[in-house]
């Protein structure tokens, strides 16, 4: 992932074997100010991702072949930074079952076919924005794990634990306001997500690595009525 300052060197795959709407995404996206490149498959896709570097990966879902998830799920168990690159799936049915899948293995976003190509843009922005915020510094300790809010990265017993791009900046939020609720809705509105189920489904992947009981969460809180809190030692 090689995220810049200049909106214009932001350089995006577009994945869809539809010729007609890969071509209208490339042209909208060209014309939004990012650099596009466009694959017609997984496999073109895999092999761009594997010599380029790409800050923000489009994605569609129904894909003959391997499908969009299978293709998410490859680039989350890759090494490095490339596991980090963000994900905005394009779903034709926008079923929830098929949303929530995305999001569970890691995609940063999702909208629906058909789209308005603004929205597309705008929630791209608002994911490039969030990859772009200035790090904090310091760690936070949580039993045998610690997090350090400079590099968003989640260590167990010193040994790193990956965690996706979407669910870094989840736990880094919350670290930012440590022992204070944070409301629902600043999280969702932070995250872009307009269905507010991908909060919940990164809450549960967070308690999964950082809790010793996930099913009975001491550090990851539930305030009812409000939101979430993170309670380090």
């Amino acid at each position: 992932m090689a995220t810049t300052a200049d909106p214009s060197q932001r350089h995006l795959l577009v994945v869809d074997d539809d010729d007609r709407i890969r071509d209208l995404l490339r042209q909208y996206l060209a014309r939004a100010g990012f650099r596009v490149t466009v694959a017609a498959g997984s496999a073109a896709a895999r092999r761009f991702l594997e010599t380029l570097d790409f800050d923000l990966l489009v994605l569609d879902v129904m894909m003959p072949g391997e499908d969009g998830f299978s293709l998410t799920r490859w680039l989350r168990a890759r090494p490095g930074a490339l596991a980090a690159t963000p994900v905005m799936i394009l779903t034709a049915r926008g079923l929830a079952d098929e949303r929530i899948e995305g999001l569970t293995l890691g995609a940063d976003d999702y909208l629906a076919k058909p789209f308005e190509p603004r929205e597309l843009v705008l929630r791209i922005q608002a994911i490039l924005r969030r990859v772009a915020a200035p790090p904090a510094a310091g760690h936070l300790q949580f039993g045998h794990c610690s997090f350090d809010l400079g590099r968003g990265e989640l260590f167990r017993d010193d040994e790193p634990v990956r965690l996706t791009g979407a669910e870094a900046r989840l736990l880094r939020q919350l670290a930012l306001a440590a022992d204070v609720a944070v409301d629902r809705r600043e999280l969702v509105a932070a995250g872009g997500d307009i269905g507010g189920r991908a909060v919940d489904i990164q809450v549960t992947r967070l308690r999964r690595k950082i809790e010793p009981d996930p099913a009975n969460p001491r550090y990851l809180r539930t305030v009812r009525g409000v939101g979430y809190m993170l309670a380090p030692d």
